[in-house]
Formats: structure tokens, sequence, C-alpha cells
């Protein structure tokens, strides 16, 4: 029953990419998301930088959280799980259930995977270029 779905995460917009995959996670699919860098956030390119920036700072130095990851697979990773009640059994066995990869592994070259490519006219940044920034 558990079927394995596979998502390239190639131009799709974040918060789509990231509710879609929480769904089917709770759904009870296992998903595999590839290409997690060049994933988009649509918005001005400055704005987008300075509250990811500021999530960053929240959790400090001699605090123990709030921890924001900085590598674009664990941005994305961490996007999804504010989708789910990761902290009771249903979300977290859904959580458990996802794997974010920064490029294409060898083993997902030649297999049908599934786009969430949107075609947006305006501003936005990549998850790559956002991770160097902040």
């Amino acid at each position: 029953m558990n079927e394995k779905l596979i998502i390239d995460a190639t131009d799709a917009p974040l918060g789509r990419l990231a509710s879609y995959a929480a769904k089917q996670a709770l759904l009870g699919k296992n998903i595999v998301i590839l290409n997690c860098e060049s994933s988009i956030i649509s918005g001005n390119k400055k704005s987008v930088i300075k509250e990811y920036t500021k999530a960053r700072q929240r959790g400090g130095s001699s605090l123990k959280g709030p921890h924001f990851p900085k590598s674009p697979e664990r941005i994305v990773k961490r996007t999804i799980r504010g989708m789910l009640s990761y902290k009771q059994g249903r979300g977290s066995s859904a959580f458990k259930r996802i794997i974010c990869y920064n490029a294409m592994p060898i083993e997902y070259q030649s297999v049908n995977k599934l786009s969430l490519q949107k075609e947006l006219k305006i501003n936005k940044i990549t998850l790559k270029e956002l991770s160097k920034k902040i």
C-alpha cells in the first residue's frame, strides 16, 4: 500500500510543494523530493531574505531553540513540518515518510517524477540563493 511519490521541486513554489507533500504523506504515501535547491519562493528578494534571516536569529546562541535550518533541503522539510501536526502520532509518522534531496541522486535519474512547476511572472528567489544569503 505504501506507494512512493517522487516530486521534482525545480521551479515549484515552496508553499504549494510543501502543502501537497504534507497531504500525500498524511494519506500514507512515501514522499521523495528532488532538486530542493531550485525550488522558489515568490516575493521581493530583500523582504524574503529579511524574513528568513530574522527566523534564523530568533534561536540565538545561548538559547535551545527554535532552530531554523540554512540548507535548502532542510528549509523544505521544515516548511512541510509546519503543515503537519508533527507532535502527534499521525503527523509524526507522516513526517518520517518524507525525504528531501538537494540534487538528483543516481537511483532517481530514470524514474518518472511529478513536477509541480508553475510559471510565475513575479519576483522570486530560489532556495539556493536564499541559503547563501542567510
